[in-house]
């Protein structure tokens, strides 16, 4: 049973799901060498003072939180073609107009930024302002957003389809 409460699904491409896979299997690879760094820096002395082994145990952290992130995304993305809906969802390529200028457009995919690499267009993430604002939207709707720079932005759909990748 849905509880309309679930994060929308996260559509990737075969090719941006091996192209993450193969990201995540060389951090993983990195990791004997990143503690070996922290261990030989560690050697050098005093900690306090020692901004390699400090560096080291940084990167350490970044790397097991992009590690934790990909695990988490792969594990929970759908692999192929999203389903095409009669509303505008995840995985799509949206295009609306600002205000009421039916020339001003933008055509950009609706998606995980993570697919950004694999396509040319603009991507927004479901969860940025736009997004929300546009999920569930049909052509000829106008819904209403305030931008991080605290303006509201009046947006229409024009159109949406299914990202092919």
């Amino acid at each position: 049973m849905s509880t309309g409460n679930e994060a929308p699904a996260t559509w990737l491409s075969q090719d941006a799901h091996d192209r993450l896979q193969a990201e995540l299997d060389e951090h993983i690879a990195n990791r004997p060498a990143i503690a070996a760094e922290i261990n030989a820096r560690r050697e050098e002395g005093d900690l306090r003072e020692n901004g390699g082994y400090h560096a080291a145990r940084e990167e350490q952290g970044k790397a097991e939180g992009r590690i934790r992130y990909l695990q988490e995304l792969l594990r929970t993305a759908k692999v192929g073609e999203a389903p095409s809906a009669d509303m505008v969802s995840p995985g799509m390529v949206v295009t609306i107009y600002f205000d009421d200028d039916a020339d001003d457009t933008e055509t950009f995919l609706l998606g995980s930024r993570e697919i950004a690499a694999t396509t040319d267009l603009t991507v927004y993430s479901p969860e940025s302002a736009l997004g929300k604002a546009i999920l569930g939207g049909r052509p000829g709707q106008t819904c209403t957003y305030t931008a991080p720079s605290g303006a509201d932005i009046k947006v229409t759909v024009v159109s949406f389809e299914p990202f092919s990748g």
